[in-house]
């Protein structure tokens, strides 16, 4: 006989009354101070960056972020075929690259056709990232 457990609930529903408790109790003050501090600091950069930069090593970069990007969704299938709720942080990670690689792109791109790829590239990007999202915010019970 087999036994068969509930699925746990989305990570969004909890209980009435019931507040987490971060384990760490130190992180969220950390990444507060992390926030707080970076808000000035965008203007810092916005001030002293130059407007235009060679950079050196270009085609590693885009070659590296596909093969995170590569790596990061065959991760997550693999973990989400077998039902292991990992999938969520990997399926996070793939959503956030994805945003990343889009607003790059787009950024990036000389004006002209090379800015119209990138803005038709950020089609695809952007829809899986919008899967990856809601794989991360949803339960991955194996299929059956």
């Amino acid at each position: 006989m087999t036994v068969r457990t509930m699925p746990r609930p989305p990570l969004w529903v909890r209980s009435p009354g019931v507040r987490a408790r971060p384990r760490n109790r130190w992180a969220p003050g950390v990444l507060g101070a992390v926030a707080a501090v970076m808000v000035p600091w965008v203007f810092v950069l916005g001030r002293s960056l130059p407007e235009t930069t060679q950079v050196r090593h270009w085609p590693a970069v885009w070659i590296g972020l596909d093969l995170a990007v590569a790596l990061g969704c065959a991760t997550t299938a693999r973990l989400a075929h077998h039902g292991d709720d990992r999938a969520r942080l990997s399926a996070s990670a793939v959503a956030a690259l994805m945003v990343m690689d889009a607003w790059f792109d787009v950024l990036s791109a000389q004006a002209g056709a090379e800015f119209t790829q990138a803005l038709v590239c950020t089609v695809p990007e952007l829809a899986l990232a919008g899967l990856c999202t809601w794989l991360a915010l949803h339960d991955t019970e194996r299929p059956s």
